[in-house]
């Protein structure tokens, strides 16, 4: 797909655009108003393709989950193994768009790994996800971050808690969610491991509040995203953080979500998911058995 067209649906989707504005534009970019609609689609996350590990996969046990915050009652999805016993818990924390089926299927993708998977709506602060895309992404400008950091410790706390827990918490995030795995590292001395998917850094002087360990992720092409990198390494460095990085060569923001056709690399997001499950397993210590 042309790069204009992307970088385009990006300014969209993270840049404030009007979808009135964006329409016009890659109406002109397509050339027609047909080639406009056959292109959103593959732009536009697909949530009626199946997923990666079903929602009603027998191995697993879900329910809707809710905890208290300073800043009111959070919803959320809890996936976890039928089988009993104490095991670490990841936080799952979304894009731009709140607690979706994707989102929904990463909880479950933790469970079948052995893991409590806890998928958090951040947009509870202002009543809840929409169903329709468009209205979450509209409604998520309007949430306040710092709250959102705020109902994130809480989160840790919640699951440190959780009557299955072994009290060992990693926090996982896409986008708008790597920006707040590394918030909420600053921000919670008891977050034991955080993997931030293509996510904007803290300030350099944030730093040294960090205790968690440190997984980031990156795609190449990216520029918004990757021009804090080179700062927020040296400070990491700087500070004696542990962390990992790594580039996938070849890939967009959002590499990793299936249900978008045009960004999405399967060989990339296989290779970062594996790389996670690892890195959780080691610093979180590994589950007592997968689902």
């Amino acid at each position: 797909m042309d790069q204009r067209i992307i970088d385009l649906y990006d300014d969209f989707t993270h840049g404030g655009m009007n979808r009135r504005d964006f329409l016009d534009r890659l109406t002109r970019l397509a050339g027609s108003t047909a080639a406009a609609t056959a292109l959103l689609p593959l732009l536009q996350n697909d949530y009626a393709q199946a997923a990666i590990v079903a929602e009603n996969d027998p191995r697993l046990a879900t329910e809707r989950a809710s905890f208290q915050s300073p800043k009111g009652t959070i919803n959320g999805y809890l996936a976890r193994p039928k089988s009993k016993g104490k095991r670490p818990a990841v936080l799952v924390i979304h894009e731009n768009r709140g607690l979706n089926p994707h989102l929904e299927d990463v909880a479950r993708r933790f469970a079948a790994e052995g893991f409590l998977g806890y998928a958090v709506d951040l947009l509870s602060l202002l009543g809840g996800t929409p169903a329709n895309e468009d209205a979450a992404r509209d409604l998520h400008p309007k949430m306040n971050q710092d709250d959102a950091v705020t109902v994130l410790v809480s989160a840790v706390e919640f699951l440190k808690g959780h009557p299955e827990s072994t009290g060992k918490v990693g926090a996982v995030g896409f986008c708008f969610g790597g920006l707040m795995v590394n918030r909420l590292a600053v921000a919670s001395p008891v977050l034991d491991a955080g993997v931030a998917y293509y996510g904007r850094q803290v300030p350099a002087d944030q730093v040294p509040k960090i205790r968690a360990n440190l997984m980031l992720h990156y795609a190449e092409k990216d520029d918004g995203v990757n021009a804090g990198i080179a700062a927020y390494e040296a400070a990491l460095k700087a500070n004696n953080k542990k962390y990992v990085i790594h580039h996938y060569p070849g890939t967009q923001h959002a590499f990793n979500n299936d249900l978008g056709a045009a960004r999405y690399n399967k060989a990339a997001a296989d290779q970062a998911w594996t790389r996670t499950v690892a890195f959780f397993k080691e610093t979180l210590g590994a589950p007592p058995n997968a689902a």
